[in-house]
């Protein structure tokens, strides 16, 4: 087995499979390191994307990455009125992240990265100072890769990050704590998304029901770290499903956490580049990261073979990575928790207010801007950022 590398990327989720692509097309030699015994399995997200996103960073859609088109929006408040939100023709997807993942490992692959499973990461080799590599268990046996520079995609908390030196901790207020079930055999829409809010639901976040075809569903929720110790998300899960879906078929049942907070401070430093939830690149109003993670993955790659070509790996050789992505999503993600720091603040009494003012508005016209609008009526400034990040939809 080969164990010298221009490029270890230590995770095989999307963000890491594009970092490693983009550093392979770019010449970089690449290996890829998964914890897991396979790429995208579990599947611990709820799988929804844009369809103009997921075309703006791929440039395709392939058939089998999507188990259902999504083409309405409905917002629940805590006093059960029912909001639908118009989407302008806007079309989503609920992906089979297990298919997904796969094919974009596989195309790395494609493009020469060697990728490894069940390799577990738990240290990085420094010499001189320097990160040269990473430590890892493959099928109980130690194994040490060599490298001129590390990617880590290992997920929130990340081990790397931390290794490194890097504050990669997150406040327990800005660490939503996710429970989610895959269910069968229920009544919905398989095209509309359905989301509800309500401290009785999940306190400081909300609960979704994104369909997988015509009676399938994954229904979860997400509680802000601020309240997880006074119930379980399990719990208020169990609770969600019992009430809007009593006798469903319980296929899966997964739980974790999101960083639903702005950008890392640091997310580069000599040797070392941090993408996807590792990075906090996740936006913190809706908890998604699945493009995000994409798109710092290959701005990452690309710069990282850029550094490779160069002969330097320092920091300041990878900023190019931390200008882009600041540029290109990272500013969004910094007005999406500003935003977001006011809607948490709303009482369930708020939340009917502004369901019942927006049910106002013609459907042609209530647009996810237009909630906001309603939403930060005392809060102009925050309505022009919202305008800079939703303005479109």
């Amino acid at each position: 087995m080969n164990t010298a590398y221009d490029i270890i990327v230590v995770g095989g989720g999307p963000a890491g499979s594009m970092a490693a692509l983009e550093a392979a097309k770019g010449g970089a030699s690449v290996i890829m390191l998964e914890k897991d015994r396979e790429i995208g399995v579990p599947v611990r997200c709820a799988e929804g994307v844009s369809q103009a996103g997921l075309k703006l960073v791929m440039g395709f859609v392939k058939p089998g990455w999507i188990s259902q088109k999504i083409t309405k929006a409905q917002l629940i408040a805590p006093d059960g009125t029912a909001v639908d939100v118009g989407t302008a023709g806007q079309v989503g997807y609920i992906l089979h992240r297990k298919l997904f993942d796969y094919d974009l490992a596989s195309m790395a692959g494609e493009a020469g990265v060697n990728i490894l499973t069940r390799a577990y990461v738990y240290d990085i080799i420094r010499e001189s100072g320097n990160i040269a590599g990473v430590r890892a268990e493959h099928l109980d046996r130690k194994i040490e890769f060599r490298s001129r520079l590390v990617i880590g995609a290992d997920g929130v908390e990340s081990r790397l990050g931390r290794r490194a030196g890097l504050k990669t901790r997150t406040k327990p207020k800005d660490m939503d704590t996710c429970a989610q079930m895959t269910l069968a055999d229920i009544d919905i829409d398989p095209e509309t998304i359905v989301i509800y809010f309500g401290n009785q639901v999940a306190p400081g976040g909300y609960a979704w029901v994104f369909p997988k075809g015509p009676r399938m569903a994954n229904v979860g929720l997400g509680v802000s770290g601020k309240y997880s110790a006074e119930m379980k998300p399990i719990a208020y899960l169990h609770q969600f499903v019992d009430k809007h879906f009593p006798g469903a078929k319980i296929l899966t049942l997964v739980a974790g956490g999101v960083p639903c907070v702005d950008t890392l401070k640091h997310i580069v430093a000599d040797g070392l580049m941090l993408v996807g939830d590792a990075a906090h690149q996740v936006n913190p109003m809706t908890g998604g990261g699945i493009l995000n993670g994409m798109i710092a993955g290959k701005i990452a790659g690309r710069v990282a073979a850029d550094a490779i070509r160069k002969g330097d790996v320092s920091e300041k050789q990878l900023s190019p990575y931390v200008k882009e992505w600041h540029k290109t999503e990272g500013k969004n993600n910094e007005r999406s928790y500003r935003i977001q720091q006011v809607v948490n603040k709303f009482s369930d009494k708020d939340l009917n207010k502004i369901a019942q003012t927006v049910n106002g508005i013609p459907l042609k016209n209530r647009s996810i801007m237009q909630i906001f609008k309603t939403a930060l009526l005392k809060h102009p400034k925050l309505i022009l950022e919202a305008a800079k990040v939703y303005g479109g939809v």
